[in-house]
């Protein structure tokens, strides 16, 4: 199979030269950005509280890993309205929504902590999903049109470059704040049954997650007023008057970009791959290493700090090597790894688990700059298409919790984003082919 998109194998040398940040715009630039961070927070805090529930509420791996299923599955449900809220109100106006609806979300912790229901979780762990999705289908986009497409790539992997250290502060905090670093034995739980204090116990543990959530919430409705009192070009404006009959885009013309179609499978790949690995590295330690919960939540903030390693490192190689083929090498990177992770369990797997989140740095980016590249005016609602791809995130820790459920091995499940990284890597190979370029209009008649 042949897929040509605008990647090339070597850089044009005029790109090195063009500006990768918009003059005059930095403010609003930065303010965008700090919604990276953000997000990257509240996902990663997702598996701190895989673990947290899966004590708290005494659950199988399989129902823990609801709790990923309920956020990712939002974005599924959510990107395409996100699209036509971006499309009827701008950019500025879906970011303000997708902020909005987040903090919703979060702030809903507060009243499921103290009914103790976990389906109540799960709930608002799915409004913040679809606060997240408008917020990825808006931000984006929105980034990689803040400045001359020909550095559109650099500059989303710039601005991603905030959400790295959003996962390791979520982390962090869940580790300090919602892990009390208290295990019991099976013997203690049974003489705190017996005297009746277990179930206080576990309410207090379910309490631990509200402080973080809360404060979290007030601090996304403050960037959200701020953003609104802060002016933005006239075409990502929700105040701008848009032109009715400038041409918006259709699904069926999105049909015809091939490029854009194997980019959403890759997103779907991508996503499923990196929520499988970081969802389930926290059980993998404690399931094959001594580590305690804490430990193990230090692990994987250390795998994330890989992360923010490798987006910095990597994004100023792109000047020079394609960025297409970059995802297929670190790709076939992560297959490696993941498979030492499931032939070789404890430690040693472990710290190839960890090392996975260097390689995956800069692929969600990547991917998605690659696959909107040359849209036109289809560009918001490709946008939406490969955010739904985060649906990903959803299903492989399902299938992995189904799995170690299954046959009691979790080695055995991380063969679910082994073959996610495969995939990917296909995507990046295949994309290596020159096509014939054209300059993308990002123009505000054009969307």
């Amino acid at each position: 199979m042949q897929v040509s998109t605008p990647a090339r194998t070597t850089q044009n040398p005029a790109d090195k030269n063009v500006p990768v940040f918009p003059s005059g715009q930095m403010l609003a630039f930065g303010l965008v950005s700090l919604a990276f961070f953000l997000w990257g927070m509240s996902n990663n805090l997702t598996d701190i509280l895989v673990q947290q529930f899966k004590k708290s509420f005494e659950l199988s791996l399989f129902q823990a890993q609801l709790v990923s299923t309920a956020n990712f599955l939002a974005y599924g449900v959510m990107a395409i309205p996100a699209a036509l809220l971006t499309r009827r109100f701008g950019y500025k106006g879906g970011l303000l929504i997708g902020l909005c609806v987040f903090a919703t979300g979060t702030l809903l912790f507060w009243p499921a902590a103290v009914v103790s229901r976990y389906s109540l979780f799960l709930v608002a762990l799915f409004t913040v999903g679809c606060g997240l999705s408008i917020l990825e289908t808006t931000c984006n986009p929105m980034i990689a049109q803040f400045g001359d497409p020909a550095t559109s790539e650099r500059r989303l992997n710039y601005a991603q470059s905030l959400n790295p250290p959003g996962t390791i502060a979520g982390l962090l905090f869940g580790t300090w704040f919602i892990f009390s670093g208290i295990e019991k034995t099976p013997t203690e739980v049974d003489a705190m049954k017996a005297a009746g204090t277990y179930a206080p116990y576990l309410h207090s543990e379910i309490m631990r997650v509200v402080p973080t959530y809360v404060i979290l919430g007030a601090v996304v409705l403050l960037l959200a007023f701020v953003i609104s009192r802060i002016k933005f070009p006239s075409y990502l404006d929700s105040l701008a008057a848009t032109d009715a009959d400038a041409p918006q885009g259709s699904f069926s013309a999105l049909l015809r970009y091939p490029h854009f179609l194997f980019a959403v499978v890759a997103q779907f790949c991508n996503v499923g791959a990196q929520v499988g690995v970081w969802s389930n590295l926290i059980p993998y330690f404690k399931a094959y290493t001594p580590v305690t919960e804490k430990t193990a939540g230090y692990m994987l903030t250390i795998s994330l700090v890989l992360l923010a390693v490798g987006r910095f490192v990597t994004t100023p190689i792109m000047r020079y090597l394609s960025p297409a083929l970059i995802t297929g090498l670190y790709g076939v990177c992560n297959v490696a790894l993941v498979f030492i992770g499931i032939t070789r369990p404890g430690m040693f797997g472990g710290y190839a688990l960890m090392t996975f989140s260097f390689f995956l740095s800069i692929m969600f980016p990547t991917i998605f700059a690659l696959g909107i590249k040359d849209l036109g005016p289809n560009t918001k609602l490709g946008g939406s298409f490969l955010v739904m791809a985060i649906v990903g995130g959803a299903v492989t820790p399902l299938i992995m919790g189904a799995i170690k459920d299954r046959t009691g091995s979790l080695a055995t499940a991380f063969w679910v984003p082994l073959l996610c990284s495969v995939g990917v890597a296909l995507y990046g190979f295949m994309n290596k082919k020159p096509a014939t370029t054209h300059e993308v209009n990002l123009s505000p008649e054009a969307l």
